[in-house]
């Protein structure tokens, strides 16, 4: 079936919409774009054959207004929503608004949208899927609860909100005198507040893991296939910094290890479109479920860069012709490092909003930077810092730190703002990130956080 002419509404913003705009004309399909008052002369905007204004800059009253976004579906007659990643990516009543459209919804089933919000559940799905999970609870515990077992694991634990991410309502426990009924009582409230349940439950922590996630691209017709995994331990209080694939630790056979469960859960949970399961690998090379991100990854390129395919497109073609073209599993060839522009301070890690006086980012063979930056671009406070990534392609792992560095030391120039590219460019010199000993607390140490 070709996808020539279709109508694709991108519920989103910023590179991402732009990311996804590329892939539709290159198929021959018609673009929606939709922006808020601050956005309203956005690359992605004028990129777009379509375009329908939401409403005031604050999130809230436009990227995240499902009332106002189905509003824009019906008036535009799009076939289709592509949701990105962030707003409401993951947001099973978005998706569910959509199907009651009559329109075909980009990303997994509603229903698997609703139930993978719940961390515990998604535990006891990787339990069932044969998946080894990290030792701790298996449902939302109470204090009482979370007391016995950080006594019986009798290591440092983790106390986690059931739903929600980025490590808000994250408390780590020591030892189990730490966990007072105040320390418990207060990761409730922030659970409470950020993500809607003060549902909490225990993990243990593992020491120095490295975190290690599988792409993977699923049809309607039960078909999984693994595209590579990547590399994600440089993270910042959780959030991730740099990526890159392959991971500099992962050889055949832990590769095939890493494929296996991450499609035994995948098929468990009844998944459907591309999607990222996610492990903790520690040092002993035992495998742990984490979560699965259920939707395109912001560091997808260096996947794509790896493989030579468009996840973008392969999400189109499963959402409309219901199957994959994709049959087997791909090992990555050579190698790709993605780095996170940031529009923050590079020591205080505080958003550094404004107007971008100069955008200079030069075109060079093996460097791809995906961005919606031009001269007189204004950094809204509204919506997340990420403003770019600027991944390297090479034959191997170095060559790829050596055309990174120089990318970011040489060549890119955002002015006007401020960007973390001095913190990037010291991740990629430091001793540790060249010889591949990192882990996910490795650049919190670093910066002393």
């Amino acid at each position: 079936m070709s996808l020539a002419g279709k109508k694709v509404l991108i519920a989103n913003r910023g590179e991402i919409a732009v990311r996804i705009i590329k892939t539709c004309k290159k198929l021959g399909i018609k673009t929606v774009a939709v922006y808020s008052d601050s956005d309203a002369e956005a690359m992605h905007v004028r990129l777009a054959d379509e375009k329908f204004h939401l409403g005031p800059s604050n999130p809230l009253k436009s990227y995240l207004n499902i009332d106002r976004l189905s509003e824009a579906i019906v008036s535009t007659k799009s076939d289709a929503v592509h949701p990105g990643y962030g707003f409401l990516a993951e947001n099973a009543e978005f998706a569910r608004a959509v199907d009651n459209l009559g329109v075909i919804w980009i990303g997994p089933p509603a229903s698997v949208l609703e139930n993978l919000t719940s961390k515990t559940y998604s535990r006891q799905m990787a339990v069932k899927a044969g998946v080894p999970i990290i030792p701790g609870s298996l449902n939302a515990v109470t204090y009482e609860e979370a007391v016995k077992i950080a006594e019986e694991l009798n290591t440092p634990v983790l106390i986690k909100p059931d739903r929600g991410g980025g490590g808000k309502g994250t408390r780590k426990i020591n030892n189990p005198s730490e966990l007072t009924r105040d320390v418990f009582d207060a990761a409730a409230r922030e659970a409470l507040y950020g993500f809607g349940k003060p549902d909490l439950y225990v993990e243990k922590l593992l020491t120095k893991p490295r975190h290690i996630e599988v792409q993977i691209v699923a049809d309607y017709d039960g078909n999984v296939v693994a595209l590579g995994e990547r590399e994600c331990s440089v993270q910042r209080r959780y959030q991730k910094v740099v990526e890159e694939a392959p991971s500099p630790v992962v050889d055949e056979s832990l590769r095939r290890r890493l494929y296996e469960m991450a499609k035994n859960y995948a098929k468990t949970i009844g998944y459907v479109n591309a999607g990222t399961v996610e492990f903790l690998v520690d040092s002993s090379g035992d495998i742990y479920f984490l979560e699965m991100n259920k939707r395109i990854q912001v560091e997808h390129p260096v996947t794509e860069e790896t493989t030579g395919l468009d996840i973008v497109e392969l999400q189109l073609k499963i959402a409309f012709n219901k199957h994959l073209d994709v049959q087997n599993d791909l090992t990555p060839r050579g190698h790709a490092i993605e780095a996170r522009v940031y529009a923050e301070d590079p020591k205080t890690f505080m958003p550094s909003p404004g107007k971008i006086t100069k955008a200079i980012i030069p075109e060079e063979n093996n460097i791809r930077v995906d961005h919606a930056l031009e001269d007189g671009f204004v950094v809204s406070p509204f919506y997340d810092p990420l403003i770019a990534k600027v991944v390297a392609k090479g034959s191997s792992r170095i060559d790829c730190i050596v055309k990174l560095s120089d990318y970011l030391d040489n060549k890119i120039r955002i002015e006007g703002i401020k960007t973390n590219i001095p913190l990037l460019s010291n991740i990629l010199r430091h001793e540790d990130f060249v010889k591949g000993n990192v882990y996910t607390s490795w650049l919190d140490e670093m910066l002393h956080l």
